[in-house]
């Protein structure tokens, strides 16, 4: 069987110029690595803060590569340039508020600034896409905070089953 393609999506106008080394994209492929036990292979991309590419980047991941989850990073803050919720739900079916609720409230113990992200998580066909921070502490806090929940997410909506090392993360799949 061939690895899995998982999608990571870099939203940074500094990182998609070059005028910065990106941190956050390298971060979830670390995490990844980390908790997978599922043969898997990353499919990056860095783009701008614009709501359309980021949305057209969801959309190819999704519908072309068949990626069954797909990890955005950066542009979730209240700031103008930050879009990438509102490109997320252009291209989503459903939304799932646990995820951030769950984000939000893990990230919450480590800064108050917290409260001001927007991240989300939603499904669009058989892809879970989940926007995360851009900094790389924020985004294990996030990812630590979720991914029990991710597996047996992707089994629901009809994607590959990914299975965790559970030594790890022992992802949650209910006995029946």
């Amino acid at each position: 069987m061939p690895p899995v393609p998982i999608g990571i999506i870099v939203c940074s106008d500094r990182a998609a110029l070059g005028a910065y080394e990106d941190r956050g994209g390298p971060a979830v492929e670390a995490y990844l690595r980390s908790v997978l036990a599922t043969p898997w292979r990353p499919s990056l991309s860095i783009v701008r803060d614009e709501r359309k590419a980021i949305a057209a980047t969801i959309v190819r991941l999704a519908d072309v590569e068949g990626c069954p989850l797909i990890l955005t990073t950066g542009g979730t803050g209240p700031a103008l340039r930050d879009v990438t919720p509102e490109a997320t739900l252009d291209v989503c079916d459903r939304q799932l508020h646990g995820f951030a609720e769950a984000m939000r409230t893990a990230s919450l113990a480590e800064v108050p600034t917290a409260i001001l992200s927007r991240q989300l998580a939603a499904i669009r066909s058989s892809s879970l896409v989940i926007n995360l921070p851009g900094k790389p502490a924020a985004i294990k806090t996030c990812l630590d905070a979720v991914f029990a929940a991710v597996p047996y997410c992707i089994d629901l909506i009809g994607g590959p089953r990914l299975d965790t090392d559970p030594d790890v993360c022992a992802a949650f799949r209910p006995k029946s």
